[in-house]
């Protein structure tokens, strides 16, 4: 099925602070110690319509672009907007890798939200973790838990009025909307440590918020850590 007219825009009229995001994800990754060597190979997990991995291109051209997606009209979306020859198309799951694959940094932007914490997530980081080269790291954003739930009536309608002021009530179908916020698994800051550690990173520092939305950056322990449940 083909993407909506005004996809992107749509997104980011959702999404608070979404405009700044590949921006600091793509600057993130750019100035780590792995990473900021020319031809670092950087991963774009869940590149959706490119928009990372355009920021990516205009910024860093040097570096070797993974972009990893399993929906084809995503992917195409991406080929359109950035080349077909500019970065290495996978189309997928992280399974999709080969298993000798291995990156300086990753991407991973509105991704995780979608998976259940049944295993999904772990899986996941873990996944991106053996990707991974020691020390590389990945910048995460999600939808999260609520952090002060006293408050959390009021960011709900924060959130409605910042929708509303951006001109998604007026442009978006509603059908649309509800396959973009529905069936968001989120977790809380101290569930997504638990997870990061188990799966072989380190602590997340928190390096961006915008009411629920938060990214944090995670470095993988140069000492692999075997997955728990």
């Amino acid at each position: 099925m083909a993407l909506p007219a005004g996809y992107d825009r749509i997104v980011q009229q959702l999404t608070p602070g979404y405009a700044s995001l590949a921006r600091l994800s793509v600057s993130l990754i750019a100035a780590s110690s792995a990473a900021s060597a020319r031809g670092a190979a950087v991963l774009v997990v869940g590149c959706g319509t490119g928009a990372e991995l355009d920021v990516a291109r205009a910024s860093r051209p040097d570096w070797a672009l993974t972009a990893v997606d399993p929906d084809p009209t995503m992917l195409a979306a991406a080929r359109q907007r950035i080349g077909v020859d500019s970065v290495r198309w996978v189309e997928g799951k992280l399974g999709a890798l080969a298993r000798d694959d291995r990156f300086d940094g990753a991407l991973a932007v509105l991704v995780m939200q979608g998976l259940p914490d049944d295993g999904a997530k772990l899986r996941f980081l873990s996944e991106i973790a053996r990707h991974l080269k020691p020390s590389g790291q990945l910048v995460l954003v999600d939808l999260m838990a609520p952090l002060h739930p006293s408050l959390q009536r009021q960011i709900d309608a924060a959130w409605g009025e910042y929708q509303r002021s951006a001109g998604l009530q007026a442009e978006a179908d509603p059908t649309l909307l509800r396959s973009l916020t529905a069936d968001m698994h989120r977790i809380s800051p101290a569930r997504l440590a638990g997870l990061a550690n188990a799966a072989g990173f380190s602590d997340p520092a928190r390096i961006f918020n915008a009411l629920d939305y938060e990214g944090y950056l995670l470095q993988k322990r140069s000492v692999d850590a075997a997955p728990e449940a």
